[in-house]
């Protein structure tokens, strides 16, 4: 019988924690908002003596910050218990959560608390609360909602949890830097330098993807040496990140646009690993249509 699979949402407020939990009620988990993490170990030991439930989701964030700083153990006791243990943070630019505040006129779960001055203001709470998190969103998969929609993260969701091994995933994702470089990368690649189709009228509206837009990338020797220097770099580091006990590494890469040089190198490196490595791929400009 597979282990229970417990899958941890967290992350800044405002980054799209309930849309996440939505996707996974749709995978057929069993979810709950809002526990406080001091009664994790228990709901779980429940589920598992009553055996009907396989699959947790479940949702912690600042609303629960008095006692945020015991939840890395728990989940620690709970992997020591045998059972598959994920953590997903969702996080995104604080100009954007603040405006995401503004849009919706929420208060912050943390405003009113004893410790926090009366006259902080929002920008200043995000930022504390960002502090907060940090030792969390250390040993958490990072996904940056800060341009996505609403039906791309819970597309993402859905795809991590089908990857259900404990192998570490290698997550290789393109943008486009006029867009702002994603906040979830362990690692940012610069590619606008190598040829760029955009400037071939016949190429222009095809993507990274498509079989022309290979064939023209592929014959330059920037383009292969790129590919071979980040292909080398991650040979040579893959194995101490392991050893580090991380469960996902992302690598992004950008180019102008997020449309032809990023997607092929990503389609690339995909082939290149996910022999070896559980692998996804994302493609941010793409996948928001």
């Amino acid at each position: 019988m597979m282990p229970m699979d417990v899958l941890l949402i967290t992350g800044m407020s405002g980054s799209g924690k309930s849309v996440a939990l939505h996707a996974l009620e749709d995978s057929g988990y069993f979810c709950i908002d809002n526990l406080p993490p001091e009664l994790l170990i228990p709901l779980v030991k429940l589920e598992l003596e009553q055996d009907k439930v396989r699959q947790l989701g479940i949702a912690i964030d600042m609303r629960s910050a008095d006692s945020l700083d015991m939840l890395p153990e728990q989940l620690a006791l709970l992997r020591e218990m045998g059972l598959s243990v994920k953590t997903l943070f969702l996080d995104a630019a604080s100009d954007v959560l603040l405006r995401r505040f503004s849009e919706t006129r929420r208060k912050h779960p943390l405003s009113g608390r004893d410790y926090l001055p009366s006259d902080v203001g929002l920008a200043d709470t995000i930022e504390l609360e960002r502090e907060m998190l940090t030792g969390i969103r250390e040993h958490a998969h990072v996904i940056d909602t800060g341009l996505l929609r609403a039906a791309q993260l819970q597309s993402y969701v859905k795809t991590l949890i089908v990857n259900r091994t404990q192998q570490m995933t290698l997550v290789f994702e393109s943008f486009a830097f006029k867009r702002g470089v994603p906040i979830d990368a362990d690692y940012v690649f610069d590619v606008r330098m190598l040829p760029n189709p955009h400037y071939e009228a016949h190429l222009r509206p095809l993507t990274g993807r498509d079989e022309a837009i290979k064939h023209y990338l592929q014959p330059f020797t920037d383009v292969q040496l790129m590919q071979q220097q980040i292909t080398d770099f991650l040979n040579q580091w893959i194995p101490h990140i392991e050893r580090d006990h991380r469960s996902y590494v992302t690598v992004a890469i950008g180019c102008t646009g997020g449309q032809h040089r990023s997607v092929y190198l990503v389609e690339q490196l995909v082939q290149t690993f996910q022999n070896r490595y559980p692998t996804l791929k994302r493609h941010r400009e793409l996948d928001a249509g």
